[in-house]
């Protein structure tokens, strides 16, 4: 038994195509035309003049969507009929998310069309059914570099290029898809998509260009109306997430060093207690071998690295554009300089302090979420001291500290023996509280 409240009078928001009128179904145009109150995009609000009845009211609401919400309310408390009309379909990547957010579900009455990401697969022939959607209408933080942040608008869309075969890209002015060619291209994946962009769908100047390799695209100018396809064209890559071997990474020659050797690295990821969305903070970075490794085991988080050696910056630079991830920013400089830009971490991992260990310590404990790990690699005593002495000062911190030496088998004549590696001291703290 159906026991759902109907709303009496709810707002109507429906989704037009643009070709306008021709778009709508009988139940939408009677919606329409019976409406008091039109809110809409000014386009949208030109497309539809027509249909409204004498005297409705009209909100544009291009620049003032914090607005609509209190339009909505308002024509809802005088009795008038409203309605909101949006692209597409409302639900995905829409306003009625936003105004059941604001309003309530039962405020609303949803009535659907296609969206234009559906019309442009329809185009090409191209099934949707497993492709992940993606929408980079946000505000423009110039082109895409290897190593931006979460902030940038492409962000989302780059983390996505990593995971899926298929994506539908809906895009804005500023992350045209050229601007997108031109980040797959420094992501180096221009080889491994091809691209489709649809423009001003269901408009006498619709032109649909399929088959687009990136590198091309990056160098074209398309209508402003547009959305994007993207479908890979070489096998989905399936990486080792965990525990890789030392010389999957460039390291300084011709002495090898700074680089947590696989043992030790295993068991520091380990003790970082990652999950798939943890903002990770890696200091002191070297090759870059946990950071990346780190990067690689959470998905949906973010892993900020600094170096102050300019050689070995330059490394761990190599080791991110060869590792396959876009969620790793790598900083040159010392820390504790250029952390106050970070956002507050999960897990953290110090395997070079720079000599300012103890300031390190104390600062990290009081950014790090609570439930969140401090792992540090020690590999003289005199640092070892420094940072149990610091942690002991600290209140509401558990700590403990593991010596690790591990002895890899190396071949002598026709037999094997045991070489022994440094030992290793791994300091671990822990805030105290549930992680969220």
């Amino acid at each position: 038994m159906d026991t759902t409240i109907k709303d009496p009078n709810p707002c109507r928001v429906i989704g037009i195509l643009d070709d306008g009128v021709a778009s709508l179904g009988a139940t939408a145009r009677a919606w329409l035309s019976n409406a008091d109150v039109v809110i809409g995009a000014t386009r949208t609000l030109a497309l539809l003049q027509d249909e409204f009845k004498p005297g409705a009211i009209r909100h544009d609401l291009t620049g003032r969507m914090k607005e609509v919400p209190g339009w909505v309310r308002a024509a809802r408390s005088d009795h008038l009929a409203c309605v909101v009309l949006a692209t597409g379909d409302p639900l995905c990547h829409g306003i009625a998310p936003y105004l059941a957010q604001h309003l309530c579900v039962q405020a609303l009455d949803i009535l659907p069309n296609l969206s234009t990401l559906q019309l442009a697969c329809a185009r090409i022939g191209l099934a949707w059914q497993e492709a992940r959607i993606v929408s980079v209408h946000a505000r423009d933080a110039g082109e895409w570099s290897r190593g931006s942040p979460p902030t940038h608008g492409l962000y989302a869309l780059a983390q996505a290029a990593r995971a899926h075969a298929r994506l539908l890209v809906l895009t804005s002015p500023d992350n045209s898809p050229d601007r997108i060619a031109r980040m797959l291209v420094a992501e180096g994946l221009a080889d491994d998509f091809q691209m489709a962009v649809a423009e001003n769908l269901l408009q006498p100047e619709e032109r649909v260009l399929a088959e687009l390799n990136p590198v091309d695209a990056a160098q074209m100018r398309f209508a402003a109306l547009n959305v994007v396809l993207l479908w890979r064209v070489t096998p989905l890559p399936q990486p080792v997430r965990f525990g890789l071997a030392d010389n999957t990474f460039v390291q300084r020659q011709p002495e090898k060093g700074l680089i947590t050797k696989q043992e030790v690295r295993a068991v520091s990821l380990a003790r970082l207690q990652l999950r798939s969305n943890s903002v990770v903070w890696d200091i002191g970075a070297g090759s870059g071998s946990v950071g990346l490794e780190a990067a690689r085991l959470c998905p949906q988080g973010h892993v900020y690295a600094i170096e102050k050696n300019e050689a070995d910056f330059a490394i761990a630079g190599q080791n991110h554009a060869a590792f396959g991830v876009s969620n790793y920013s790598l900083l040159h400089g010392k820390a504790p300089e250029g952390l106050d830009a970070w956002p507050d971490p999960d897990a953290v991992f110090i395997g070079g302090s720079g000599g300012e260990l103890a300031t390190l310590i104390d600062g990290i404990l009081g950014r790090l979420r609570p439930g969140g790990n401090l792992v540090m690699n020690f590999v003289t005593l005199e640092n070892l001291a420094t940072a149990t002495a610091a942690l002991q000062a600290i209140e509401g911190v558990a700590w403990d500290v593991l010596q690790l030496q591990a002895a890899r088998s190396k071949p002598i004549l026709h037999m094997h023996r045991m070489a022994a590696e440094n030992p290793v001291w791994i300091v671990c703290a822990r805030r105290e509280g549930e992680a969220p």
